[in-house]
């Protein structure tokens, strides 16, 4: 079983960046996936991206696409989400996930473990 803790968060202003940490104990097997989700006030959560943790291959929504990038560090089990160019319809509790089986779903429910979540705000 793996856990998943962020850090990261902040406040910043429109325009700023900002690089959010996954840090990932236990054990990582080469089907896992890796995801970032947020929720966002009086949201649903949604998909931000993900990678696949054997091949470093990314995936992402739309609205972040050229924004944020998604990175790993497998020798420290962690990856990142460095968020550029932030607008405040990025705000939200960031969450990491992982998926067991690799189902690069963007789906919260195929996720199996997750992170308590860090709160990001952008402001004007």
């Amino acid at each position: 079983q793996a856990q998943l803790l962020e850090s990261g968060g902040g406040l910043v202003q429109a325009g700023d960046s900002l690089t959010l940490s996954c840090a990932v104990s236990g054990r990582i097997f080469e089907t896992y996936v890796m995801a970032w989700f947020r929720q966002g006030p009086r949201k649903e959560r949604e998909f931000v991206g993900s990678i696949i943790w054997s091949s470093g291959r990314t995936s992402y929504r739309e609205s972040v696409k050229g924004r944020f990038t998604i990175s790993r560090d497998n020798a420290k089990s962690e990856f990142y989400l460095q968020m550029n160019n932030l607008k405040v319809e990025d705000t939200g509790v960031y969450f990491c996930a992982a998926d067991r089986f690799g189902q690069l779903s963007t789906v919260s429910t195929d996720y199996d473990y997750w992170g308590q979540g860090t709160q990001v705000t952008v402001s004007l």
